[in-house]
């Protein structure tokens, strides 16, 4: 019994050995050998190289990011190839990946070892959890999307991938160009085109019914609107059919978000549009009724200027209404696109256009939000104060001081004064620091003082660019010397500034010499003997001459 285990166990070595020795098998075989730009040592390189060559479309060397092994070999690099182009799609539509959270190491994550987890995608009522897994291969371990992923790959093209792929030649499915395939490149100018033209029919077609229904009344200012409404209602028209067509289209998420805010914008000009030709149609329909029916010249006058009056108040509603909606869709303008929106009431309006100053500031507000002078988190120097941009509304900035306390400054002065904003361009800065200093002060030993102190003291602030001492002036009782310094960001001068200035003071201290001082000058006063002989002889007359 004994010897019958030895034997056993021997064998179970010897097999062992065998297959330690047996090279790994290799990965995706039907694939053959990866080319070398193909990285899968770490769950971020091989979803950063699988989208890198995807978006290209390389899907050849994107196959190689997959677990195909449950193909057969014959097989694998067909379906390789339509498995990687199909992932690729499902993941720019449904599940945007942020590669840099996922791990850099070749263990994956501590926390789960056994595979990295992109995300998860709705399928059918589940969620298709979307996954990096280290198997084995020739080259050793190496991570790639792993076969439970591949396998749900079909089922989710198959939901939220184009109905197109039956009907077209496989050209408009083999590359990418600028993130966009053949087929959507030609859905694109399809859709452009088809829209336009779609739009111009509907156009035709609804103002036509809507003429017809305004030949029922006996007004004539129903006519005048449908009149007004060619042009705006093609544009309006145009913008829903392109972002239906784009939609259907199937396109990556930041290209058709590109297409939303486009028709977006379409629509909110289009209303706009509409709405200030209706106030021209109105204003000038009362006014032709005012002059044929009011008697009263005077009266028809006074009408017809509140008249006016109330048309500018509207119309400049409708534009601030309107460049605030399209404002909010950009995020870094947003808070003064909100600003403008709810400050666009008509009341409000009404009180605003009371007073052109009022009206300066709203216009001021707009045009501070385009062209951006200050931005929310710059650093200012206005008013003599230094501080930060804390909030920008339509009428006002609140700058936060050095101090804590709240400037609030109307919005006109960013525009009418200058003013410095050390946020913009180049953080880099350099800072004076004046001393006054006797004459006999040695200006080499105070450049070397200053030398010693940024690279002691200051080291941790001064960027090295500049160190300079000069003599700036040269006064009745003192020198005026100037100790410049630099800085690579703002926020660090003043703490550099005060450190040079009472360094130096220091060393000024430690030399009294150099200290300035007040001299005066003592001199005898003469005798009274010496100051006579000093002063000068009283003029003498000359004599006047006889007469003849």
């Amino acid at each position: 019994m004994m010897h019958r285990d030895s034997w056993t166990q021997r064998a179970l070595v010897l097999t062992l050995g065998l297959l330690w020795s047996l090279p790994a098998a290799a990965l995706n075989a039907g694939l053959g050998t990866p080319p070398p730009n193909v990285d899968r040592q770490t769950p971020q390189a091989a979803v950063q190289g699988f989208l890198s060559a995807a978006h290209r479309g390389d899907y050849a060397t994107a196959a190689h990011y997959l677990d195909l092994d449950y193909i057969p070999r014959a097989e694998q690099a067909e379906r390789g190839v339509q498995l990687a182009r199909a992932l690729k799609f499902v993941l720019d539509r449904k599940l945007p990946v942020d590669v840099g959270s996922l791990s850099k190491e070749p263990e994956g994550d501590p926390s789960n070892a056994r595979y990295d987890q992109l995300g998860t995608i709705p399928l059918q009522g589940n969620t298709i959890p979307i996954r990096v897994q280290r198997v084995p291969s020739e080259e050793g371990l190496v991570w790639v999307f792993n076969e439970s992923t591949v396998r749900q790959v079909d089922p989710l093209f198959a939901e939220y991938g184009p109905r197109l792929v039956g009907f077209l030649p496989a050209f408009f499915f083999s590359d990418t160009v600028l993130g966009l395939e053949p087929w959507q490149w030609l859905g694109l100018l399809v859709t452009l085109l088809g829209s336009a033209g779609l739009a111009a029919l509907l156009e035709r077609l609804v103002l036509a019914f809507a003429r017809r229904l305004a030949r029922w009344t006996r007004f004539t200012w129903e006519d005048n609107v449908v009149s007004s409404g060619k042009g705006p209602v093609k544009l309006l028209t145009f913008s829903a059919l392109l972002v239906v067509g784009t939609l259907l289209l199937r396109l990556p998420r930041p290209a058709q978000g590109v297409f939303l805010r486009v028709g977006y914008s379409l629509s909110v000009v289009a209303l706009a549009w509409a709405v200030l030709r209706i106030l021209h149609v109105s204003a000038t329909f009362v006014q032709s009724r005012l002059s044929s029916e009011m008697k009263d010249a005077s009266r028809a006058r006074s009408v017809s200027t509140q008249l006016v009056v109330l048309r500018a108040i509207f119309e400049v509603a409708t534009y601030v209404i309107a460049a605030a909606l399209l404002l909010i869709q950009f995020e870094v303008v947003r808070n003064v696109g909100v600003s403008l929106l709810a400050s666009a009431g008509i009341a409000g309006l009404v009180l605003g256009l009371a007073a052109q100053k009022s009206i300066g500031t709203l216009l001021a507000g707009i045009q501070l939000s385009i062209t951006q002078p200050i931005s929310i988190g710059d650093t200012l120097i206005t008013e003599g104060e230094w501080g930060t941009v804390e909030r920008i509304t339509l009428t006002y900035v609140v700058l936060r001081t050095w101090d804590q306390r709240r400037l609030v400054i109307p919005i006109t002065q960013f525009l009418d004064k200058p003013f410095q904003n050390w946020s913009k361009g180049n953080p880099e800065m350099l800072g004076p620091v004046i001393l006054q200093v006797d004459f006999q002060t040695d200006i080499d030993a105070l450049r070397a003082e200053l030398r010693r102190i940024l690279e002691n003291e200051g080291k941790d602030m001064w960027d090295g660019r500049v160190a300079t001492v000069v003599v700036m002036d040269v006064l009745d009782r003192t020198l005026t010397v100037r100790a410049l310094v630099s800085v690579s960001d703002f926020s660090k001068l003043f703490d550099l500034r005060a450190l040079v200035r009472e360094k130096l003071v220091a060393f000024l201290r430690a030399h009294p010499l150099w200290l300035p001082v007040t001299r005066t000058e003592a001199r005898p006063f003469p005798p009274p003997e010496l100051a006579s002989s000093l002063e000068p002889a009283s003029p003498v007359a000359p004599p006047v001459p006889p007469r003849a």
